[in-house]
């Protein structure tokens, strides 16, 4: 599959900005002490979640991706996509076993199944 038949779920990038400030912010408190460094870890690791975390579909498979791995997941898999009472997307596995979406929201749902290259039923009402 090439880039271009993926879909991309991400957080929101004003996450991304929070951390940029937030490490400008730290710099001060940081620089004061050498032992205090360890403070720009926090919005580093933060900054790189924010660019990093999500799901990722295509026509194969899920890659639901954090701060460090990724779990991938084939359609074949999925036997459910269903959103909880916040509104997340959730895939429940055929062996029971249900998965948090990051970054998809229930309204996103029709726009991951198209992903894979299906198209949802229409409502009956």
């Amino acid at each position: 599959m090439s880039r271009a038949d993926t879909v991309r779920f991400r957080y929101n990038q004003a996450i991304l900005v929070a951390a940029i400030v937030a490490f400008i912010g730290a710099l001060p408190l940081a620089t004061a002490r050498w032992w205090l460094l360890w403070v720009l870890l926090i919005p580093l690791a933060l900054g790189a979640w924010a660019w990093r975390a999500g799901t990722d579909a295509d026509a194969r498979e899920l890659r639901l991706r954090a701060l460090v791995g990724q779990r991938r997941v084939p359609w074949t898999r999925v036997a459910e996509l269903t959103a909880d009472a916040r509104g997340r997307a959730v895939a429940r596995l055929d062996d029971g076993e249900t998965l948090m979406l990051p970054a998809v929201r229930a309204a996103d749902l029709p726009r991951l199944v198209s992903a894979t290259g299906q198209e949802l039923p229409e409502s009956a009402g």
